[in-house]
């Protein structure tokens, strides 16, 4: 089975969790609400991956972020593709009321609780890697 590591990283403000809805314009998943991912590349730390990430998907430099929780990664069987699992590294970062500024990759964002998470067609496994940070 072939495996692509990604990060996955959510942003805290007070007790709001920042979820994006990816646009049509990305490979995979299209539609769907996530976290902020993105495929760690050689020579590339998780924890480096999820900073740039976070930055090129919402515009919140590094020095706005804190990160509070990293936990073990998980294997996600793909929906999309057949012999293929995700390998994610799940992130929680704080930020005290952000300005976010979406790239191509996303086309909406919202703030949510927790709780309303399920309320939400989104990538596979999502909640788990979430409710594994708190």
């Amino acid at each position: 089975m072939r495996a692509t590591k990604i990060v996955t990283s959510f942003i805290k403000d007070e007790q709001k969790i920042l979820i994006l809805k990816r646009s049509d314009k990305v490979k995979t998943m299209k539609g769907l609400w996530a976290g902020i991912s993105g495929i760690i590349e050689k020579n590339e730390t998780p924890l480096t991956r999820a900073k740039i990430e976070i930055f090129e998907e919402t515009g919140i430099a590094e020095d706005k972020i804190k990160l509070i929780k990293s936990a073990e990664k998980l294997r996600v069987n793909s929906p999309q593709y057949e012999n293929h699992e995700w390998e994610i590294f799940p992130f929680l970062f704080e930020a005290k009321n952000p300005e976010i500024k979406l790239n191509w990759e996303n086309s909406e964002y919202l703030w949510i609780t927790v709780d309303e998470l399920k309320n939400y067609n989104s990538v596979p496994s999502l909640e788990k890697v979430l409710l594994n940070l708190l």
